[in-house]
């Protein structure tokens, strides 16, 4: 690996194993009707990384890094920008916010209530928005 990928980790990979959080990845659009019915019962969180940018997984490793949000409390969502465009062009217009990149989303009750995007996504703020 280069010194890049040693110092903002492989752009081209998201190894859920050793971020701490059970991610679940956001790869169908019909996934968005199920977080929609999910965030009645507990907060939804969206983290929308592109996987070229090192910005993006500098933002993702200090947030995996600090996360400590109880299992039972939220459940989060990894979306691969590159991959997945229509999701994310759909996650815009469903919950009302304007697409970014890296960008962390917090849906309740079926709404964007929270979202920051590049150095203002912080574990601890999400945490006392759920």
């Amino acid at each position: 690996m280069s010194i890049f990928g040693n110092l903002f980790g492989d752009s081209n990979n998201k190894d859920n194993s050793s971020s701490g959080i059970d991610w679940n990845n956001l790869t169908e659009l019909k996934q968005l009707d199920t977080i929609a019915e999910e965030s009645f019962k507990m907060p939804v969180i969206i983290f929308k990384h592109s996987t070229r940018c090192s910005i993006s997984r500098m933002a993702l490793k200090n947030f995996e890094r600090e996360y400590s949000i109880e299992v039972e409390s939220a459940k989060p969502y990894f979306l691969d920008l590159l991959e997945h465009r229509d999701i994310s062009n759909e996650i815009a217009e469903r919950f009302n916010v304007q697409h970014q990149s890296p960008q962390l989303i917090i849906i309740k009750e079926g709404k964007a209530v929270y979202n920051a995007s590049h150095s203002d996504i912080d574990a601890e703020d999400v945490k006392y928005k759920l």
